[in-house]
């Protein structure tokens, strides 16, 4: 199972380091390898969120996410993207924001940090309104109750999340002007921050909006369907789940590409704290990312998260400090070792509560079970 699933994976580790260490030297295939590991670290998190919207697919789409969906990942956020902030920056063409990444890479970089508030800002509301609408959701399984049962209780006051996601925005661009005033260079930054958020929520509710609009669209065909899987289990034929389909499914896939390109902002800016060159950033990078898409396959396939309910709690947990450390990098720099762990923790911390709690429930059953043993022996 793991050797299927992850069996590209390797291929691509494996092709990649050949290719840098022939291409471009031993320092290649270090710096490469390096970066696949920080984006391995860093988008755990986004393989486990993922998980949970790819489950609700059917086979079809997952195969779309794990092809197509692989290229828009690998080539458009990894190669293409960081291409992007320095052609809209510089105000250059593409192929001349290339020519400037190969030739005089210390620009390049100096153009992609110039862009960074604006990439934080988009990618921290998209980040914080997933946190903020899971947190504000009503649940059956609560990890950390004495935080999640009384803010549920306040997610009935209709679009809580965008008030509270609009009031941190516009608190980073206030705080973000004023510390603009004590510095250089940064005086007309504000009003891209605040634009920028604004332009991260808007994609956030209109990718959720339509995925979930087509989602209700197809509740009555999904009842039909399952009274036509209880009606071929009667007649003992074999079943097996579908999933979402066509539509609904569509911007499903929209959403993970966009969860997706949100997730690897951190990685993208972070990988020129090690490296200016392009290329080695893709490949690290690419690979990286391939490890992510077959993690998320694997969790599906497994049924990890019912497994382990608190796993997407964690998940979302580290979405939301991900999202506060994209907002506070405006300003200030975040070690990536900070960004990375605080994601590890708290997923390996849900993934910690979900044994414990496994346990107990086992055991209640255990304990159930021996007592009407007894009561039956004792008949």
């Amino acid at each position: 199972m793991v050797l299927k699933t992850f069996g590209w994976s390797f291929a691509v580790t494996a092709a990649g380091l050949a290719f840098a260490a022939w291409q471009w030297g031993w320092e290649a295939f270090g710096i490469v390898l390096i970066l696949s590991i920080l984006e391995i670290s860093l988008s755990f998190d986004n393989a486990v969120v993922n998980a949970g919207i790819l489950k609700k697919m059917n086979a079809f789409w997952q195969k779309i996410f794990l092809t197509i969906g692989i290229l828009i990942a690998v080539f458009g956020m990894r190669l293409v993207f960081p291409v992007v902030i320095v052609a809209i920056s510089a105000q250059v063409g593409p192929i001349e924001a290339v020519q400037l990444a190969m030739d005089d890479p210390d620009r390049y970089e100096a153009l992609v940090t110039d862009a960074h508030p604006a990439i934080a800002a988009f990618g921290g509301m998209f980040l914080l309104m997933i946190f903020l609408d899971f947190l504000f959701e009503e649940r059956e399984h609560k990890w950390l109750a004495w935080l999640e049962r009384p803010v549920a209780k306040l997610g009935k006051i209709d679009m809580l999340s965008v008030c509270v996601a609009l009031i941190i925005l516009l608190v980073t661009a206030i705080t973000f002007a004023t510390h603009a005033h004590t510095s250089t260079g940064h005086a007309d930054k504000s009003a891209t921050v605040l634009l920028s958020g604004v332009a991260g929520l808007i994609t956030y509710l209109v990718v959720g909006g339509l995925s979930g609009y087509f989602e209700d669209k197809l509740e009555e065909e999904e009842e039909r369907e399952h009274e036509e899987e209880e009606r071929a289990k009667r007649e003992g034929k074999q079943v097996s789940a579908v999933g979402l389909a066509g539509k609904a499914a569509f911007f499903l896939f929209l959403y993970l590409e966009v969860l997706d390109a949100s997730f690897s902002f951190d990685g993208v800016i972070g990988a020129f704290a090690i490296t200016n060159h392009i290329f080695w950033m893709a490949l690290g990078l690419g690979i990286g990312a391939m490890y992510v898409r077959s993690l998320t396959v694997y969790l599906v396939r497994q049924g990890t998260l019912d497994d382990y309910v608190y796993l997407e709690h964690g998940a979302h947990y580290a979405i939301g400090a991900l999202a506060v450390i994209l907002l506070i990098t405006i300003q200030h720099e975040i070690s990536e070792i900070i960004t990375g762990l605080i994601g590890v923790v708290l997923i390996a911390a849900s993934f910690l509560s979900s044994l414990q709690r496994n346990r107990k429930v086992a055991a209640a059953e255990g304990g159930s079970s021996g007592e009407k043993a007894g009561v039956s022996s004792g008949v």
